[in-house]
């Protein structure tokens, strides 16, 4: 979680460099770290920021867009962001980020730049002869959800699709969708993986693996609570997590996750 400590510094962010130029996916979560960033970026190369893609709209992934905006690049976002900024959600959300990281975000340093380009679906694009595959792969984590692959390296940029090597958090997600995506993501067969929370993969399909069996494990157990009329109190006293306990993010993320799942399996029901 975002803290004074960490200073907001709790998620993911990463670029390509081209001939052309660079490509970024994700902006951190605060002005200052996406300056930090930028600053890394000049050291490996002077080439101009083309493009950014925001993987989503939560605010420990975007919230230094106004840098790379700054620097003249392009920022690309999907469209089903577009109902985020300004909304009683997003408003709480800021508040939140003000009153725990002031110093950082706050009406003097913080801005929020309308994207240059809202995608409506999957695109490729070229620059300095490497390929760029987004795919909107919402809604997931969140409506708005894209990933970008790079073909000639095999990378791939997941964002909250995948936390590593520990428990994800799913909110109010709709968890049926996200298993479909990450199937979609298990077809690229990606060499590494940057996933939105944790330290990078060598093994991409195995962490991929782990989230989607993490995510089926839960609808499951939740599911056949809802069928045997279950409480969910009860559904979750009755289930065994010890697979999962040990995991880093259970305790803060898992009850919930298991709650909303029960939720939105209770609606599955009532479609049937």
């Amino acid at each position: 979680a975002a803290s004074l400590q960490n200073e907001g510094f709790m998620s993911n962010a990463g670029f390509v460099v081209t001939k052309e130029g660079v490509v970024v996916y994700d902006t951190l979560g605060s002005p200052s770290l996406a300056w930090e960033m930028l600053q890394r970026i000049r050291e490996v190369t002077k080439a101009p920021i083309k493009r950014v893609i925001i993987g989503h709209y939560h605010a420990d992934h975007y919230y230094g867009i106004q840098v790379f905006k700054d620097a003249d690049a392009e920022i690309w976002a999907h469209e089903a962001a577009k109902h985020v900024v300004g909304s009683e959600d997003w408003r709480l959300r800021l508040e939140q980020r003000r009153d725990l990281l002031g110093r950082w975000i706050n009406d003097k340093t913080q801005r929020f730049p309308t994207p240059d380009l809202w995608l409506a679906g999957d695109t490729d694009f070229e620059l300095g002869g490497i390929h760029f595959r987004i795919r909107h792969v919402g809604p997931a984590h969140s409506p708005e959800d894209l990933v970008m692959f790079v073909e000639e390296d095999g990378v791939l940029f997941a964002g909250d699709l995948i936390f590593k090597g520990r428990v994800p958090f799913v909110g109010d997600a709709d968890s049926r969708l996200w298993l479909k995506s990450l199937d979609t993501l298990i077809a690229f067969q990606p060499k590494f993986l940057v996933p939105g929370h944790g330290g990078a993969s060598d093994d991409p399909i195995g962490d991929l693996t782990l989230t989607r069996d993490y995510l089926k494990y839960v609808r499951e157990q939740m599911g056949r609570a809802v069928e045997n009329l279950l409480s969910f109190e009860e559904a979750y006293a009755s289930t065994d997590w010890s697979m999962y306990e040990k995991m880093p993010a259970f305790r803060e993320a898992h009850r919930r996750n298991a709650f909303n799942t029960y939720i939105l399996m209770e609606r599955e029901s009532l479609m049937k």
